[in-house]
């Protein structure tokens, strides 16, 4: 009787653990509208949820995650056309946030457009991803979880490296090694340097390249060190911020093809223009000279409200 109950107990602390072990709370979500009248209709519904599963129960780091550690993330998927029977041409749309610590809001850590994402997939297809044979059999279906699993190895990256310097490092190596091995075929793009000026290659090529190390210190200081601390040093943790945000403009200046650090910026505007709201003249001058830089496309936003 005592060997049962300690089985069942047992195993009720694993099953416990793994239904908190993966990493990801992520929404995934298919607009299909502009082909609606060219497949099944149950197609693209059995994909979203096939995804979701694929993203959400699959485990993609060896830590333990516990609910409330999760990664909020989402992925949005809009089908642009039919290549040909199976085959799809898309943008993905790719939003990941972090909590900051004693405060009820999250603060964006990837907001991104891909593009080039072209994929086969036909009803009651399995979602695979083996990170040792990424090609898979057929290129066209490899890509549609390549290119998901290797986003999601820089969310990861992100993630880590806002709590810990270089913590990302292990999950950005995962991410050039999808790139390395990536799907190659007719209509597959984005993962080469000269696909474009903005693609998957540049991206974590910015973010592993010995060059750029600085930016990995601005993430840890801006949201460990910076935002993190808002609560109890204000002052402190505010100086920290915007050494961080000088730091990703002497990072920029000196590599004009820069990919990482605009996408960084996306979403901050509401977040920066709170947390400097009610800074002296001289530290917003000092932003605004730095925004000029790093964040160009909502400059006279900032202006408006820190002026």
């Amino acid at each position: 009787m005592y060997n049962k109950f300690y089985f069942i107990f047992l195993l009720g602390i694993l099953l416990s653990l793994s239904s908190t072990a993966q990493e990801l709370s992520a929404t995934v979500s298919i607009q299909s509208s502009k082909v609606d009248n060219q497949v099944d209709p149950k197609l693209f519904g059995q994909l979203q949820t096939q995804l979701k599963d694929f993203i959400n129960q699959r485990k993609w780091t060896a830590d333990l995650f516990s609910l409330e550690e999760k990664i909020d993330c989402s992925f949005f998927i809009t089908i642009e056309s039919v290549v040909s029977p199976g085959v799809y041409d898309a943008k993905l749309s790719i939003v990941s946030n972090r909590p900051v610590y004693n405060a009820n809001y999250t603060s964006s850590l990837l907001n991104m457009q891909d593009a080039n994402f072209t994929f086969k997939y036909q009803l009651s297809q399995p979602i695979e991803f083996n990170e040792n044979r990424v090609q898979g059999t057929d290129p066209l279906e490899a890509n549609l979880t390549a290119t998901l699993a290797y986003y999601i190895y820089i969310i990861l990256g992100l993630d880590y490296d806002s709590f810990s310097l270089k913590g990302g490092a292990p999950h950005f190596a995962k991410a050039l090694n999808v790139l390395y091995n990536a799907p190659e075929g007719s209509g597959i793009s984005g993962w080469k340097s000269y696909d474009g000026q903005r693609n998957r290659y540049i991206l974590i090529d910015n973010l592993t390249k010995s060059g750029f190390d600085p930016l990995h210190q601005a993430l840890f200081s801006y949201y460990r060190e910076g935002l993190d601390q808002l609560g109890e040093k204000p002052d402190i943790a505010k100086g920290t911020i915007l050494n961080a945000l000088m730091s990703m403009q002497d990072l920029t200046e000196a590599n004009t093809n820069t990919m990482i650090v605009p996408i960084l910026m996306q979403g901050k505007l509401t977040e920066i223009s709170g947390i400097f709201s009610k800074s002296d003249k001289s530290v917003k001058k000092q932003l605004i000279t730095t925004l000029s830089a790093i964040d160009i496309a909502n400059l006279n936003k900032y202006k408006e409200i820190l002026e």
